[in-house]
């Protein structure tokens, strides 16, 4: 059986251009429900240098800034991230940058590394090799945040529970697994670099 590839900017284009909220992160109680648990499982009160992957319209965006001295959100449309800019222009410490997960990331380490719904859009394959390249982003004592929707949904190169199970399977000797909750449809786990 041949892998279903990671899905492109094109992918994404057409999502926002049919739909600015395509996810309805501003308005669904899921949502707020799972952005509420999410930032309730952060184990720090504050986080120096954050890196958002996949921020989409800045919903979540939002809630992190509050935990972060400097937050770097990232994502690869760029009708998405207009208007997340938007939603966030009155906090100081926040920035933007167009990038396409797991092509290209920022040259920094972090102490906050957040995948909010994003690594299901990546091909096994490509997930793996990048799960590298974000343990190289963080700093000791830093944290990699996965939330991930858990039924399967046709587009998608992967299942919220690959992303995370593939993930364990790649960082368990590296990392410490200091949190984790499976709630209905979706889960969220805490690694920690030791």
């Amino acid at each position: 059986m041949n892998e279903k590839q990671s899905l492109d900017s094109e992918y994404f284009k057409g999502v926002y251009a049919a739909n600015e909220d395509p996810w309805n992160f501003e308005t669904s109680d899921y949502e707020a429900k799972k952005y509420a648990a999410t930032i309730e499982a952060l184990p720090k009160k504050q986080y120096e240098n954050v890196l958002e992957i996949g921020c989409s319209i800045g919903v979540l965006t939002q809630l992190i800034a509050e935990k972060s001295m400097h937050l770097l959100a990232t994502d690869v449309s760029q009708k998405a991230l207009d208007i997340a800019i938007k939603r966030c222009e009155k906090l100081n410490n926040v920035s933007f940058k167009k990038m396409s997960f797991a092509e290209e990331l920022p040259d920094e380490q972090y102490d906050l590394i957040m995948i909010s719904e994003v690594a299901y859009y990546l091909s096994p394959s490509d997930w793996k090799s990048s799960i590298g390249t974000l343990f190289e982003k963080l700093l000791p004592k830093g944290h990699i945040v996965l939330v991930h929707w858990l039924p399967e949904v046709h587009d998608y190169p992967q299942t919220g529970d690959e992303v995370h199970e593939s993930f364990k399977k790649l960082m368990h000797s590296k990392m410490i697994n200091v949190f984790s909750d499976r709630a209905e449809s979706y889960r969220i786990d805490v690694w920690e670099r030791s």
